[in-house]
């Protein structure tokens, strides 16, 4: 499966597109108190934990999509948008949202 934020790929036609594809990935408030209880794994004004859970959030809306892809037939997606937003009452959550378009290339 061919991922990218371009709307074309080198080489490559796009031949059939199969629609919108998304993935989300909600952190809750208990991700927040872990990683805040864990503030001292802060270096250089960066957080590991932080940083890890954020990935691995990005990570599965990623399979999300790639998956919802397969089922539709395509080998790629383009145009790929990756958005973090802070959602809930009093900001208490984190959602991390992958879209793109999912089409056939050859």
């Amino acid at each position: 499966m061919i991922l990218t934020t371009t709307t074309a790929i080198e080489g490559k036609t796009v031949t059939r597109y199969h629609g919108i594809v998304a993935g989300e990935v909600i952190l809750g408030a208990n991700v927040f108190r872990d990683l805040f209880a864990g503030i001292r794994d802060f270096v250089g004004g960066r957080s590991g934990a932080y940083e890890k859970s954020l990935k691995k959030a990005r990570e599965v809306a990623f399979e999300e999509i790639t998956q919802e892809a397969l089922e539709k037939g395509a080998n790629a997606v383009i145009g790929i948008d990756i958005d973090y937003e802070v959602i809930g009452d009093q900001g208490s959550m984190l959602m991390v949202s992958v879209s793109g378009t999912a089409v056939t290339v050859s």
